[in-house]
């Protein structure tokens, strides 16, 4: 990732294929099947959380996409390389949590 951010490239995106779609389906879903069993674990109704994260997750996507699509070219690499030092940093914060 941040490798990929120092070519100073604008490639046109590539469709997303059904597998990768998949993948990142699943991916995104596992969060929401821990918030479902900490919903079940706490014996609480599950009617309003359910419409307010939904409706906010939705409206942050749609907000994501029109702006990506509007300035992706422009901070990808900066965004690229800022996502990559911070997978880097939490990497490192996992393991010296381990580690001490």
């Amino acid at each position: 990732m941040i490798r990929e951010s120092l070519r100073a490239e604008c490639p046109e995106p590539a469709p997303l294929k059904l597998g990768a779609l998949l993948v990142l389906s699943v991916a995104t879903s596992i969060d929401a099947l821990a918030v479902g069993l900490s919903f079940s674990l706490l014996q609480v109704s599950i009617t309003v959380p359910i419409l307010v994260i939904g409706v906010v997750t939705f409206v942050i996507s749609l907000v994501g996409v029109f702006i990506g699509k509007r300035v992706g070219c422009l901070f990808q690499s900066r965004v690229q390389l800022i996502g990559g030092i911070i997978l880097v940093g939490i990497g490192i914060r996992i393991v010296v949590e381990h580690l001490v």
